[in-house]
């Protein structure tokens, strides 16, 4: 949708994104590239390390990035390895819509979701067949069955997860007000989450103005 300097036009989406004085130093980074580095992070239960990034601004005269490829090293957990993953975000792809896809990859098997077709999650075994889990379905498990908000069989996406964490965030706050703790089972995105995104995107910043080099979190 920024294929073309539309910011120039009067387009108030366009104006306010494209400008870092309300948006900050990441354009698509910031944008979309921190719901992809968020959801990758709350998968795998991993905390990023360090990350390489290449910027781009397509069109000239833009002042914030519409393209990002980054290079990602997690920390994981029992390994001194890192976990290396690989995020790609971008304003200015034509014909590519809110493409949101995340895939992990172990030892044990794989993983695979797209945001545009979100009650299938594609489950690998290592040397089985592929198991398609349905939203509902066999297999999704009691965290997933909590949070269904429509009988299985019926599509439920985007907009209902927004109801999802407002509503988490709503049992956290009322069980505050009783001066209890949240049932572990609860979960929404925190301020630490935010803060995450924010170092996120100023690490991709850092790492392009040095050619692509590594740069801690």
């Amino acid at each position: 949708w920024l294929t073309e300097a539309v910011e120039q036009t009067g387009q108030k989406q366009a104006a306010w994104r494209t400008d870092p004085a309300q948006s900050g130093v990441g354009g698509s980074t910031g944008d979309i590239g921190t719901h992809a580095y968020n959801l990758a992070a709350f998968i795998t239960g991993l905390d990023l390390d360090s990350l390489a990034a290449d910027l781009d601004s397509f069109v000239p005269g833009r002042r914030l990035d519409d393209n990002a490829h980054v290079m990602l090293r997690f920390k994981a957990k029992g390994s001194e390895k890192p976990a290396k993953g690989m995020l790609w975000c971008s304003q200015v792809a034509p014909g590519h819509e809110n493409g949101l896809m995340v895939r992990v990859y172990g030892t044990k098997g794989g993983l695979e979701w797209t945001q545009k077709d979100p009650n299938y999650l594609w489950y690998t075994p290592f040397g089985e067949p592929k198991r398609l889990i349905t939203r509902g379905g066999a297999g999704s498990g009691a965290a997933a069955g909590r949070v269904t908000r429509v009988p299985s069989g019926h599509p439920e996406g985007y907009l209902e997860a927004f109801a999802t964490i407002y509503t988490e965030a709503a049992h956290a706050i009322n069980a505050r007000k009783k001066g209890k703790a949240a049932d572990k089972a609860v979960v929404y995105p925190t301020v630490d989450d935010g803060v995450k995104g924010v170092a996120f995107v100023e690490a991709c910043v850092a790492s392009s103005k040095k050619n692509g080099a590594w740069v801690k979190l």
